[in-house]
């Protein structure tokens, strides 16, 4: 097996398209046409990592944070991040990173971290803007149902836990083609005026490739008549956060008790009790601080997450139970479900859970 082939199932897992544009995803370093040797699946990409990966006969390393995040514009080993890419480089081992990819799948970081708790009714909390667009096309009534299948096929058609959607409207479309054309229906230089149907499906953009190429390959026509828009809708199962509940509700210190149990966090750091009861809680794995409005706008008891500053302790605002539980810690299950991913879609080969911990903050 190449390495590439672990790359497409690591796609179908967290696609790239899901990304920040900050972030710094992907294959990272090696070549996707080497064999591949085994997986080993770490938090970090650290240089104690990559002599486990050695050690383990990996030459794919899959890690959540990008150890390269910024550009380099040298490589000297002077730092972190320098030795391990050193050292993957003379090993021959590949890095591949998936952060803000997982992060914003609905089934990603934040759901893992409300299964986690046991929160139920989840959904995201940020939905993502600006990633759906609408085709509309035009065909005759008896290529109207091979084209929408196309259209379908090629991932067209999804909305929230709908798929095959389509709206479809009867009209009158009319052409005239010139000395060069070959039409499907008529004749050079006459006006033609035929019943067709009007098909509009709305995609994910990164698909837009997809979806054109499946309209061209499937249409009778010669010329394919087609609109793209970008729509203004967010898109509600790809984003950042999430929010469930409990079934029942519980009280705060009870809640963070909970929390550090279920999280495994040495300490939490967390904004005055209100004395109210605890049973809408709102999650971000990682640095959340920018979400604390939208946690409190979602009508959260409480929201989880990390990095946070002492002045953002103030933006709670009395209004929910703000708590910092440590960024490893609220991505601490992260590796374990890229591992049994991987472990079911690719059977009879080497993944391995990294036994490395690489969080740099300790507590006494």
């Amino acid at each position: 097996m190449k390495i590439k082939e672990i790359l497409s199932v690591l796609e179908e897992m967290a696609p790239l398209a899901y990304a920040e544009d900050f972030d710094n995803v992907g294959l990272l370093v090696g070549d996707q046409n080497a064999e591949a040797t085994g997986v080993l699946v770490c938090h970090d990409a650290l240089e104690n990592v990559i002599d486990e990966a050695i050690d383990k006969n990996c030459n794919l390393v899959v890690c959540f944070h990008p150890i390269l995040f910024s550009g380099l514009k040298k490589i000297t080993g002077k730092n972190y991040v320098e030795r391990a890419i050193i050292k993957a480089i003379k090993n021959d081992i590949a890095i591949y990173a998936v952060h803000t990819a997982l992060d914003n799948h609905q089934d990603g970081v934040n759901k893992i971290f409300c299964d986690a708790l046991g929160l139920k009714k989840t959904k995201v909390l940020i939905p993502k803007p600006n990633f759906i667009r609408k085709l509309i096309t035009y065909t005759i009534p008896e290529n109207a149902e091979k084209v929408r299948n196309a259209l379908f096929d090629a991932g067209a058609g999804n909305i929230g836990n709908y798929e095959d959607c389509s709206f479809n409207s009867k009209g009158i479309g009319t052409y005239m083609g010139n000395e060069h054309s070959n039409p499907e229906i008529g004749e050079r230089f006459e006006f033609v005026e035929s019943e067709e149907i009007k098909i509009e499906v709305t995609f994910e953009k990164y698909l837009e490739p997809k979806i054109l190429k499946a309209l061209f390959k499937n249409h009778v026509y010669e010329e394919v008549a087609y609109e793209i828009y970008d729509l203004q809708n967010l898109h509600q199962n790809i984003g950042l956060g999430m929010i469930g509940e409990f079934e029942s509700p519980m009280d705060e210190k009870d809640f963070l008790a909970l929390v550090k149990d279920k999280m495994q966090a040495d300490g939490i750091r967390h904004s005055a009790f209100l004395g109210k009861s605890i049973k809408k809680v709102a999650v971000l794995g990682g640095s959340g601080s920018f979400a604390i409005k939208n946690a409190i706008q979602s009508g959260a008891d409480a929201f989880l997450t990390a990095d946070l500053k002492y002045h953002q302790f103030y933006e709670a605002e009395n209004s929910l139970l703000l708590a910092d539980i440590g960024h490893f810690e609220s991505e601490r299950y992260t590796k374990n479900y890229i591992v049994d991913f991987l472990r079911k879609k690719i059977l009879n080969f080497a993944i391995i859970l990294s036994e490395e911990n690489t969080n740099p903050v300790k507590y006494l």
